[in-house]
């Protein structure tokens, strides 16, 4: 391996899924060299094509989603309700590093196409599994998406909200992507498992592992049966401050008595300062609505800016603005730590790809190519399994591709 080789060069994956937990792992595998080959059905190919497109989306000229997420890859349609598309997957297993499957598995079991079906036609092979709700148990068979996998059956969506009002939806994909990571980082640990023992083996995770995971300071306590009952009282930590242009600011973290002294004075709230209701820690959190009221009231008199210059700047306490997604859109950081790249494709039509967050010293990536369109290299790629034009015919007006 070169300085200017790609880790992943030459490792053959199978992207046998649909929407975004499953087949982002792989995306991750194809930025950094792997063949990567997604298998679609004909006609529709992978529903998650169509995201961009729905009426509760914002709207572009660039099917966005689509090109971030299945970017780097190849596309073969196969409609694997035929046996002669069965038999083309098959060969394809035969020769592949890494498996990937998102489908239910009530449809792998009726397409014999789970790990135990088909680990004799490759020993080495990597079977890389994501479920919404784990591998056993009885909601195993369910399919869902990640608000409700992710989001709601880890008890986020019911913590993520003051108390008496509503709970929240999350954002699409929103644990979808972190979800991708986990099952990626299980792949690597799989390929170093076989270079050791030169056997294949099944890496998996599921929405709710990883939901249960990201709640887990909190989920980790209801185990440990404590005491929610002063959750409440983080008001202070927790509240959101509004100023007179319309933001909003985030107070992260104020610990120390200095901290808070320091916030005060520079805030000009001296009646706060000599109120015997905020002199400890213990009472601030005993009287932190009156507090946070306060606070609140005397934020909405100067502008965002002015208060980020002055509290931030000036006094070094820890605040942000909340952002919207025209301020990342801008942030700085972003580019300058490869957060987000322009494609080395001209043809995807967006100026900046956002990567995946994993980083190491050495290893490279490719940068986003086009992601490609439903079969679009079906005729490729069966031409290199040493199908003839006129086998690929048949196999087209067989409705096999």
């Amino acid at each position: 391996m070169t300085d200017e080789s790609l880790i992943f060069e030459g490792l053959k994956v199978l992207d046998v899924g649909s929407w975004i937990a499953g087949p982002v792992a792989a995306t991750m595998l194809a930025d950094r060299g792997a063949e990567v080959i997604k298998i679609e059905e004909p006609v529709n190919g992978d529903g998650y094509r169509q995201y961009a497109l729905l009426p509760f989306t914002p709207t572009a000229d660039v099917n966005y989603t689509w090109a971030m997420d299945a970017r780097n890859k190849r596309s073969l349609s196969l409609n694997l309700k035929t046996e002669a598309a069965m038999d083309i997957l098959k060969r394809l297993i035969a020769e592949c590093d890494i498996y990937l499957s998102n489908q239910p598995l009530p449809l792998r079991r009726l397409l014999k196409l789970n790990y135990d079906d088909i680990k004799h036609l490759n020993p080495r092979m990597i079977y890389a599994s994501l479920t919404p709700y784990g591998e056993q148990g009885p909601d195993s068979d369910n399919e869902a998406f990640d608000l409700v996998a992710y989001w709601n059956r880890s008890g986020l969506m019911n913590k993520m909200r003051p108390d008496s009002t509503e709970p929240v939806q999350a954002l699409a994909g929103m644990g979808d992507h972190p979800t991708a990571v986990a099952l990626y980082a299980g792949i690597v640990t799989a390929l170093l498992q076989r270079e050791r023992t030169g056997k294949g083996s099944m890496a998996y995770t599921s929405l709710l592992a990883n939901g249960l995971w990201s709640s887990s300071c909190f989920s980790q306590a209801q185990f440990a049966r404590a005491d929610f009952s002063t959750v409440a009282n983080q008001r202070l930590t927790s509240a959101l401050y509004e100023t007179k242009d319309g933001r909003w600011l985030q107070l992260n973290m104020v610990r120390g008595e200095d901290e808070f002294d320091r916030l005060l004075i520079a805030m000009e709230a001296f009646d706060v300062l000599g109120d015997d209701r905020y002199t400890s820690l213990e009472s601030r959190m005993a009287h932190a609505e009156e507090l946070t009221a306060s606070l609140r009231a005397i934020f909405k008199t100067k502008t965002s800016d002015e208060w980020l210059q002055l509290l931030r700047t000036d006094n070094a306490l820890p605040i942000e603005r909340v952002a919207t997604f025209a301020d990342v859109q801008q942030d700085p950081h972003l580019p300058l730590n490869g957060m987000v790249a322009p494609p080395v494709d001209d043809d995807v039509g967006i100026d900046l790809i956002i990567n995946d967050p994993v980083n190491v010293e050495g290893v490279k990536k490719i940068g986003a190519k086009k992601a490609p369109d439903n079969g679009e290299h079906s005729l490729e790629i069966l031409s290199e399994m040493g199908f003839s034009d006129a086998e690929i015919s048949d196999l087209q007006e067989n409705g096999v591709i």
